[in-house]
């Protein structure tokens, strides 16, 4: 599908620390395609690290990003591109009929208030992990500070505050067929509520001093 919609195109696979036969896979499929691009966290590192190894990485005038667990078809990326293509600078997806768990869709509607009353984003699905942007915007607001839950809030207010323009599209969710999702543990949470409230700081400082 990507050939289809793209004439130069590379596939960045961040592979954060899993302990199946990921890289394996991969590395098998470097073989006969070399567009396909290998990154291994030794150890895992989390999400939002994961998120930002593989901007950091990109090369392309335009980025996608997405979960390669199946909760996410591909094909829709034709709405995201046009989007794109009609003056949005950033086009991100918003899960319709979300299949998570109940806790999970607690923890998503938490993250949209802190992301309205902190740093001022109405964004509906802030962490789908289905977005499309230019990689102008990575050039403009520079690398990204956090590495959590929180980064792509992150992403998402600093693209806001510098300008660019942001659409949301409804996106199909599915259910994961197998693995196990980390992102609603203590740990996580914790660390996501730290780097938050940092970040916040660090915005309270640069709008300060600009």
């Amino acid at each position: 599908e990507l050939k289809k919609c793209a004439r130069r195109w590379e596939i960045i696979v961040v592979d954060d620390g899993s302990k199946d036969n990921t890289a394996a896979i991969v590395k098998n499929i470097m073989k006969e395609e070399p567009k396909v691009r290998l990154i291994q966290h030794l150890p895992n590192l989390g999400y939002g690290a994961s998120i930002k190894t593989g901007l950091n990485e990109s090369k392309y005038k335009y980025i996608c990003y997405t979960d390669s667990d199946g909760q996410f078809d591909f094909k829709e990326i034709y709405a995201f591109i046009a989007a794109l293509n009609h003056g949005a600078d950033m086009a991100i997806g918003f899960r319709v009929k979300r299949t998570d768990t109940l806790y999970r869709r607690f923890m998503a509607q938490i993250l949209h208030l802190v992301g309205i009353v902190l740093f001022g984003i109405n964004v509906k699905d802030v962490d789908c992990g289905f977005k499309v942007f230019k990689k102008a915007i990575l050039d403009k607001i520079g690398p990204l500070k956090t590495a959590s839950a929180i980064t792509e809030t992150e992403l998402v207010t600093r693209t806001k505050k510098a300008g660019f323009k942001i659409q949301q599209l409804g996106v199909r969710h599915h259910s994961r067929p197998g693995g196990e999702q980390t992102g609603g543990k203590p740990e996580v949470v914790f660390k996501a509520a730290i780097e938050g409230l940092r970040l916040w700081m660090s915005l309270m400082r640069e709008k300060v001093t600009s």
